[in-house]
C-alpha cells in the first residue's frame, strides 16, 4: 500500500496555523480539513469548539445555512470552507502535491471533490458520522442507496482510470481526505461494496493519519449527541 504523503517532513511554510474543529466522532467536514492540513504537510495547532456550542450544534444536525467548522487561521487569513482551505493549502503549498499534477486527473479530482462537497444529502441525512457506533441491518431507503451507488461509481472509475490504491493513483490526494468520512459511514452502517470499492475502503483505513482520528474519536468524553446516535429516529 503507498504511504500518504502526510508521513513526510512538515513543510515550512511561516506563520503558525490553527484549525477550528469539533467532534471528532461526529463532524465529517472538522475530519475532511484536519486530514487535507495532515496532507499538506503545513504544522498546525489544533482548537476544538465543544459540540455543544449552539452553532456548532446546528452544523452537526445539518440545520445551519453553512458550514463553519473546519476553520484554518494562517498568516492573517481565517478560511472557513473545506474546498477553500484545500486550494489555499494548494496555492501556499504547491510542492505538497494536494491536487495530482497531470491536467485531466487533476480536473476529475476537482469535480468529484465538488460533488462531495455539494451533494450526498440524503446519504449525509440517513447515514450520519458516528465513528463509535455499528449498526449491522441498517435499513437503507432508496434516496440514500442512490448517492451510496454514485459514490461507489466514482470510486470504481477513478481507481480503474489512474490504477489506485488512492484514488488517483500512487499518491493520497484532496479527494481521498473528501471522501475518507464516507468510508466511516458505510463501516457503521454495514453497507456493502463492490471488491474494488472495499479495497479502496481498506486503503483509506490503513492511512496513519485517518487511524490517528477514528483512535482520538473514540477517546472523546462527554460528547454524545442523542440525534445521531443509531437508536435515534433521523
Amino acid at each position: 500500500m503507498s504511504e500518504a504523503k502526510s508521513r513526510r517532513k512538515p513543510i515550512a511554510a511561516g506563520a503558525s496555523a490553527q484549525l477550528r474543529i469539533s467532534s471528532r466522532n461526529y463532524s465529517s467536514w472538522s475530519m475532511r480539513g484536519w486530514l487535507i492540513l495532515r496532507l499538506s504537510g503545513l504544522p498546525f495547532r489544533e482548537q476544538v469548539v465543544s459540540p455543544d456550542d449552539p452553532a456548532t450544534r446546528a452544523e452537526l444536525l445539518l440545520n445551519s445555512s453553512s458550514i463553519l467548522i473546519p476553520c484554518l487561521e494562517h498568516d492573517e487569513a481565517e478560511i472557513w470552507d473545506t474546498l477553500a482551505i484545500a486550494e489555499y493549502l494548494e496555492e501556499l503549498l504547491p510542492e505538497a502535491g494536494l491536487f495530482p499534477k497531470d491536467r485531466l486527473a487533476r480536473a476529475r479530482c476537482r469535480s468529484i471533490c465538488g460533488e462531495m462537497h455539494a451533494g450526498f444529502h440524503a446519504l449525509r441525512a440517513s447515514l450520519p458520522m458516528n465513528l463509535r457506533a455499528h449498526v449491522p441491518g441498517f435499513t437503507v431507503w432508496s434516496a440514500a442507496r442512490a448517492d451510496i451507488e454514485r459514490i461507489q461509481f466514482l470510486w470504481r472509475d477513478c481507481l480503474d482510470r489512474w490504477g489506485g490504491p488512492w484514488l488517483f493513483g500512487e499518491s493520497c490526494t484532496v479527494a481521498d481526505a473528501m471522501f475518507a468520512p464516507v468510508v466511516t459511514r458505510f463501516r457503521t452502517y454495514d453497507v456493502s461494496m463492490a471488491p474494488a470499492c472495499e479495497a479502496y475502503a481498506r486503503t483509506i483505513e490503513g492511512w496513519a493519519d485517518f487511524r490517528e482520528w477514528v483512535e482520538a474519536a473514540k477517546q472523546e468524553q462527554d460528547t454524545r449527541i442523542t440525534e445521531l446516535e443509531f437508536d435515534a429516529e433521523f
